[in-house]
C-alpha cells in the first residue's frame, strides 16, 4: 500500500506541474495532459511493483539466511498475493474517497441528462480494479521470478487497457465490459500459475477433500 501511495504521489506531482505550466483554456491540450497523466501513473505503478518485488526478494534471502532449515517461512507466491491485495485496496480506497467527496454536492447526478448510474458503475469499476491488482501482483511476481518478461509486459498492457477504457465514459459499457473480461482472463491465468487446475477447482466446488 505504501509503495502504491508513493507512485501516486509522484505521478500526481508530475501531472500537477504539467497542468500549471500549460494554458488551462486550451481544452485539447488539457485532455491530452489528462491522458498522459493516466498512462504515466500506470507505468509508474508498475515500476514501483517491480521495485517492491526486488525489495521482497532481498527480504526472502535474509529470512533464508536466518532460518535453521535454510527455507523461507513465506513463499514468493504468498508475497505476490499480499502485494497485489495491498495495491488493490489502496487504489480502491482512493477511488471511493474521491467519489464520496463528490457525492457531498453540490449538484444532482444526471440532472443534465447524463447517466444516473455514475456512482453504481464507479463502485463496480473500483471492485474490478481491486481484483485486477491482486491478480496482476501474482502474474507480475511470477514473471519476475521466472524471468518471463512477456508476462510482465502483459500485466502492463492490461493495466494500460483498463485505465484507457475509462476514457469511454460516460459510455460505461465501453469500460466495464472489457475490464470484467480482462479480470476473468487474469483470474484464470493467476489461478493456473499458482498451481491450480480444473480438477482442483471441480473438487473444491463439490466440497471434496
Amino acid at each position: 500500500a505504501f509503495f502504491w501511495l508513493v507512485s501516486l504521489l509522484l505521478s500526481s506531482l508530475i501531472w500537477f506541474i504539467a497542468v500549471k505550466a500549460s494554458d488551462p483554456r486550451d481544452e485539447p491540450l488539457q485532455k491530452g495532459l489528462l491522458i498522459f497523466g493516466v498512462m504515466f501513473s500506470v507505468l509508474l505503478q508498475e515500476a514501483f511493483r517491480f521495485l517492491y518485488y526486488k525489495l521482497l526478494r532481498k527480504a526472502i534471502e535474509g529470512l533464508v539466511a536466518l532460518s535453521e532449515d535454510g527455507c523461507s517461512p513465506i513463499s514468493i507466491q504468498q508475497m505476490a498475493y499480499v502485494a497485489g491485495v495491498g495495491f488493490g485496496l489502496m487504489s480502491g480506497a482512493f477511488s471511493m474517497i474521491n467519489l464520496l467527496a463528490d457525492a457531498l454536492g453540490p449538484g444532482t447526478v444526471g440532472i443534465h441528462g447524463d447517466s444516473q448510474l455514475y456512482f453504481l458503475t464507479s463502485a463496480f469499476m473500483t471492485m474490478v480494479l481491486i481484483f485486477l491488482h491482486t491478480f496482476w501482483g501474482i502474474l507480475f511476481f511470477h514473471g519476475c521470478e521466472h524471468q518471463r518478461w512477456w508476462e510482465i509486459m502483459a500485466v502492463v498492457v492490461m493495466h494500460l487497457a483498463v485505465s484507457g477504457s475509462t476514457f469511454c465514459n460516460p459510455l460505461y459499457v465501453g469500460s466495464l465490459v472489457p475490464s470484467y473480461l480482462l479480470m476473468a482472463a487474469a483470474a484464470a491465468w493467476a489461478y493456473l500459475l499458482s498451481g491450480g487446475s480444473a480438477h482442483n477447482l471441480r473438487r473444491f466446488l463439490l466440497c471434496k477433500s
